[in-house]
């Protein structure tokens, strides 16, 4: 599996260390040994090897030779020798860590190893592969709660295509997510960027400010939430349209296959009561599961694009490709790395393990994995393969020593 990834070019893949020395060190000078970065640094390097939890972190550090701590930064004892932060203090550490300080971390050092991995300079892209897509969407830590404490909600920002997170914010509640809408996204150069979300997140207020503030265009899901709307989408005289685009596949004892037509808004008619809206869509999805009745369901969205920014084949691709994150991520998460069963919950813990698994699988992705699981197996393995995947050579004359 490693092999998959390709030669690692040291010389173009970021140092996460300096990103990581951004974070504050939440603990008192007094008595501290290891540097946060170095902590920080055994734990990241642990996640890409596949540890789901804080004891197989430290695992992960007892298991590196002195040459690897040395280039992690782990000081030399009074008695000449290195040992790797225990569970217990990398425990107190991710419980402490200043949770939105990580987070913008990881997400800056991701958005650095995206636009790297895609970048292609000789090649003049489609207008179609010009759309650079972001979906907005919601992931409950399941393990994170406890009686007198709520389950932990977190609000992301993920690429499509090759999926990184780029901005994750902690919500107080799933029916909270809304709020955080505009937050998440502030800080993100989103000129030019199509946006994709649920319909919990089709907010007209929040709709005005992604293409009015940040000059962004959006594909917006539209349910009974909206009702207006959602009766005006649903009036459309869609049965005199032609369909513009299908696909089809077939796995999983599954055979799915999904029709577009879209519907250009006049504003001199009426428009839709939906702000900067454009186009209308309407997708038709067939599914047939092995032994059942075949089902059909149709969902309305809108989009601020026009008709001539975007081919029906390149809003199916988007639309797709948002409930794509949901398998290029959260079940990555979920299934590769225990999320959901994991039962960390002190303090920012919960958190900063969760921006440590966005951070794995966004630089494998960047490198062309396709299986996480079995690529972290190999990491494992091999131990020193860790760092280079994290822009660190193995040299003793770099930082931290």
């Amino acid at each position: 599996m490693l092999v998959k990834l390709g030669r690692l070019d040291i010389g173009r893949i970021a140092d996460l260390r300096p990103y990581l020395d951004s974070v504050p060190d939440p603990r008192s000078r007094r008595g501290r040994w290891y540097s946060l970065t170095a902590v920080l640094l055994v734990c990241a390097c642990g996640v890409v090897s596949g540890a789901k939890s804080i004891d197989e972190l430290a695992e992960w550090g007892q298991r590196a030779s002195t040459a690897l701590l040395t280039v992690i930064g782990i000081r030399v004892h009074l008695f000449r020798w290195r040992r790797a932060p225990s569970s217990a203090t990398i425990g107190r550490v991710l419980g402490a860590v200043d949770g939105d300080a990580l987070d913008r971390a990881v997400c800056a050092y991701l958005a650095t190893r995206h636009r790297a991995a895609t970048e292609e300079p000789t090649q003049t892209p489609s207008p179609s592969r010009r759309l650079r897509v972001i979906a907005v969407d919601g992931k409950a830590l399941k393990g994170s709660a406890r009686l007198t404490a709520t389950r932990r909600h977190l609000l992301s920002a993920v690429t499509h295509g090759t999926v990184v997170t780029l901005a994750q914010v902690e919500v107080g509640a799933k029916t909270n997510e809304t709020t955080h809408f505009q937050p998440l996204l502030a800080p993100l150069d989103l000129a030019g960027t199509v946006v994709t979300f649920d319909a919990l997140h089709s907010v007209k207020a929040n709709v005005s400010w992604l293409v009015e503030d940040k000059k962004a265009h959006y594909i917006a899901v539209i349910k009974t939430n909206q009702p207006t709307a959602h009766s005006q989408l649903a009036a459309l005289p869609w049965r005199d349209i032609a369909v513009q685009h299908t696909t089809s596949e077939t796995g999983h004892g599954r055979r799915e296959s999904r029709s577009i037509k879209t519907c250009a808004i006049a504003d001199e008619l009426g428009g839709i009561a939906f702000p900067h809206a454009r186009l209308a869509i309407r997708v038709h999805r067939r599914r047939k599961q092995s032994g059942t009745r075949e089902t059909r369901e149709s969902v309305y969205a809108v989009t601020s694009l026009d008709v001539h920014q975007a081919s029906p084949a390149d809003l199916a691709t988007a639309i797709r490709g948002h409930w794509a994150v949901e398998n290029s991520s959260h079940h990555i998460r979920d299934v590769t790395f225990a999320e959901d069963a994991c039962t960390i919950h002190t303090g920012t813990a919960p958190r900063a393990m969760a921006a440590l698994r966005n951070l794995a699988i966004g630089v494998l992705k960047t490198l062309g994995a396709h299986n996480i699981a079995k690529t972290t197996r190999a990491i494992r393995d091999e131990p020193q393969r860790a760092l280079p995947i994290l822009g660190i050579t193995n040299n003793l004359d770099t930082h931290g020593t």
